[in-house]
């Protein structure tokens, strides 16, 4: 019905969005409403019609939310809304689609002339109900329907030709490489995996070619009907680049399929400022009256969807070129995009990853130790008291009313200020939540009612993070902390902090078959299996290396110390002769990684004084670099010159993974510390959650998450089979048994070194 009926403009403002559905999570309000009606009221009533054609069936089914069955029958449909239901003259149009919808359903099986339409509207604030009632003959709804299901044939033919010429090409498809050591393993691991609809865990070390191990058996698990369309989902554009190239590669091969990438929103808009609204965005009106030609054009003329296809196609048709790429997303095989997409309450594809519904999707989550910090963003929500008085004397002049409730939002915060020190853990914001109910229900009305005023953008980024925050609290359970926090720059803050993130990221991935979480960093893997997923039936495979440990040298020195307590101009100035007597080894280009900025400047310092460091070309990362000031950077490593490099990067940063230098472009890390976190409250909160759940709290809460940091920056070294490049461990700390275990079978071969005898070990190795 959405797809089919949907018209007009696309609309940011609050006035416009709050006519759309907006279902509390779980459907209690449904529940509520439907059992007031007492008997003769049937609910959550499945309803199916299948409809034969030539070449296929269409079938086409949902669930009515509730049928009365008395006197004369009535098909009840039920919507949960903000907007103030008194408003409302009529029903959406939409809306009402669905239901007739089901009326003509439910009237053909039971054999009924004429049949009833209820429309519910219920304000989730305050559960006012509004209702609109309406009849049809059995006669009108038929040709309205058939009327529907004919617009629908064309996009139906699409689908089962293309789906068709898709199996056929995979039947044929064969791995488009000679197998590396190990890899085919891999492969039959992931197709198993899909077969029996589970989740894997892979630890592949750089080389093992784990993109196209991954991609290749996820396709031929579509060619057999396991699972119908493939999530590439990454943490960086990087990541994206390389499962394109793999997917083209496979094309070259024979392989047909509809391949998209989601570009994110900011970088698809054609104005210079973005504002989705058809005041201010000719793309924006009239937009859903043309998308769907624009979307069938773009399926019919080419396979391939990438950003430049839909700025063209977009302006051709004067569309929104982030809608048009959305909706193209629902008719192809390969979606590449960002964890987001899929994990994100407020940002997923909601035509997908909606509430009630499941596909036979699949997950291919690349690099995937990064989504478990990105998890815990996703799935928490913050308010500053301070907002509540900017936004306060923003309305002022506007509403009495919304200022009261401002007000009373920014005493309760004021009262937990006076109890909070530093930070401030709670059971939870108990009463306050329904003060902040309120407010949102005034803003809503608020921001409808005044379209226009100086400070209205901020007063709708503050109302739409006050409704992330609400929908948040829906979620808040046992895996969830709240706290009060007084932070540096003086804000005072409340916080829903989602701690234990598998219990969310399963609800999407429940939403497919099987996911496979891969990475070259996943260790210790159950704790990662503990942060991603609540199955306890997953696999695991450690992937085979395809390096040879002659290729490199790893060095750990027992005689330095990152630690706060050994931050001495001593232990700087042996940090930097650590770092100049590895270059002295051999010429070439490294990258040397500190815990923090002030560590990387503090040992600088102590590195340019020393006169051998004339002799080489230093590069030093810069907080906050653009793209273009990255590009530059990388640009570094390409040329040609006639002295060493060194560049001075943080671990965790923007070149501490990601990046990849082969052969001569790198030859040598050395990582200073082992990657910890700083204390804040947030890893406090971590430590004594985990704690209490009777695990190690600390290595949760800072030895795992610094030792990925690690393992990613040394990763940079050895990207190639013909690379050979060194790694130095600077911190005594690596040679505990719980940094030892967590080293990877790669560096089975590390071994100690000093101050006095790393200079012949390297030696030994570049001579070797």
């Amino acid at each position: 019905m959405e797809f089919i009926l949907r018209s007009g403009d696309i609309d940011n403002r609050i006035s416009s969005s709050a006519r759309q559905e907006a279902m509390l999570a779980g459907g209690k309000l449904h529940r509520k409403i439907q059992r007031r009606e007492g008997s003769g009221y049937l609910a959550e009533v499945p309803l199916k019609m299948e409809i034969e054609q030539e070449l296929y069936t269409l079938v086409i089914e949902g669930r009515a939310d509730g049928i009365f069955e008395k006197k004369t029958f009535v098909i009840d449909e039920i919507k949960g809304i903000f907007q103030d239901v008194h408003d409302l003259q009529e029903p959406a149009p939409i809306h009402l689609a669905q239901a007739k919808c089901y009326a003509y359903i439910y009237a053909s099986q039971v054999n009924l002339s004429e049949i009833g339409v209820q429309m519910t509207y219920c304000n989730l604030d305050t559960e006012e109900i509004r209702r609109f009632h309406s009849s049809y003959s059995y006669e009108e709804l038929e040709q309205w329907f058939l009327d529907l299901v004919a617009q629908y044939n064309r996009w139906a033919e699409f689908q089962f030709h293309w789906h068709k010429l898709r199996k056929q090409s995979i039947q044929t498809l064969e791995f488009p490489f000679e197998y590396r050591e190990g890899q085919k393993k891999l492969a039959a691991s992931v197709y198993t995996s899909v077969l029996r609809k589970k989740n894997l865990f892979i630890q592949a070390p750089t080389g093992t070619g784990k993109t196209m191990s991954v991609l290749f058996p996820a396709i031929k698990a579509v060619g057999e009907n396991l699972c119908d369309k493939i999530f590439y989902l990454t943490a960086k554009t990087v990541t994206r680049a390389v499962a394109k190239e793999a997917a083209a590669i496979l094309k070259e091969h024979g392989y047909r399929s509809k391949v998209l990438e989601i570009t994110a929103k900011e970088k698809l808009c054609l104005l210079e400022e973005m504002d989705c609204n058809p005041v201010h965005c000719p793309y924006a009106k009239g937009h859903f009256d043309r998308v769907n030609d624009a979307v069938f054009e773009l399926l019919e003329r080419q396979d391939d969807f990438f950003r430049e296809d839909f700025l063209r196609q977009a302006q051709k048709h004067e569309v929104c070129p982030f809608e048009l790429c959305l909706d193209t997303a629902s008719w192809t095989d390969l979606i590449i995009c960002d964890y987001n997409y899929v994990f994100d309450p407020n940002v997923h594809l909601k035509r997908f990853f909606s509430d009630g519904i499941k596909g036979e999707y699949l997950f291919l989550i690349d690099e995937a130790h990064n989504l478990v910090e990105r998890a815990r963003k996703m799935y928490s929500a913050v308010l500053y008291k301070e907002d509540f008085l900017s936004v306060k004397k923003a309305v002022r002049p506007y509403g009495k009313k919304l200022e009261k409730q401002l007000d009373a939002c920014n005493r309760k915060l004021l009262e937990k200020r006076k109890e909070c020190a530093d930070y401030l853990v709670s059971s939870g914001i108990g009463e306050f939540v329904f003060t902040l109910m309120r407010l949102a229900s005034s803003m809503d009305d608020f921001l409808r009612e005044h379209r226009e005023f100086p400070e209205r953008k901020a007063a709708v980024e503050f109302y739409m993070n006050l409704r992330h925050f609400l929908n948040i609290a829906e979620l808040a359970d046992e895996n969830y902390v709240t706290y009060y926090e007084k932070e540096e720059d003086g804000r005072f803050s409340v916080h829903l902090y989602c701690v234990g993130t598998a219990a969310n990221l399963q609800e999407y991935l429940d939403r497919g078959n099987s996911a496979v979480f891969f990475s070259a960093t996943l260790l210790p893997v159950n704790y990662y299996k503990k942060l991603l997923t609540e199955k306890e039936d997953c696999y695991a495979v450690y992937a085979h290396t395809v390096f040879e440990s002659s290729q490199s040298c790893v060095l750990v020195a027992g005689d330095v110390s990152s630690k706060y307590t050994r931050r001495t101009q001593a232990e700087f100035e042996r940090i930097a002769l650590y770092i100049l007597g590895m270059i002295e080894q051999k010429k070439g280009n490294y990258i040397a990684f500190f815990p923090s900025y002030k560590m990387m400047e503090q040992v600088l310092e102590q590195f340019f004084l020393m006169p051998q460091s004339g002799w080489i070309d230093c590069i030093v990362q810069e907080n906050n670099m653009d793209e273009f000031q990255r590009e530059e950077f990388l640009q570094e490593f390409v040329k040609e010159r006639k002295r060493s490099l060194c560049a001075f990067c943080v671990m965790g940063g923007i070149f501490g993974e990601g990046i990849d230098l082969k052969e001569e472009q790198l030859i040598g890390a050395v990582v200073v510390g082992t990657g910890l976190p700083q204390v804040c409250p947030e890893r406090e909160i971590l430590k004594q959650y985990y704690d209490r759940a009777g695990e190690n709290g600390f290595a949760y809460a800072y030895t795992y998450p610094g030792m990925n940091k690690v393992l990613q920056a040394a990763g940079r070294v050895i990207r190639t089979s013909s690379d050979k490049g060194v790694i130095l461990l600077l911190d005594e700390r690596f040679y505990r048994r719980e940094y030892r275990e967590m080293f990877p079978r790669e560096w089975a071969h590390a071994r100690r070194c000093s101050i006095g005898n790393f200079r012949e070990e390297l030696r030994k190795f570049w001579n070797g």
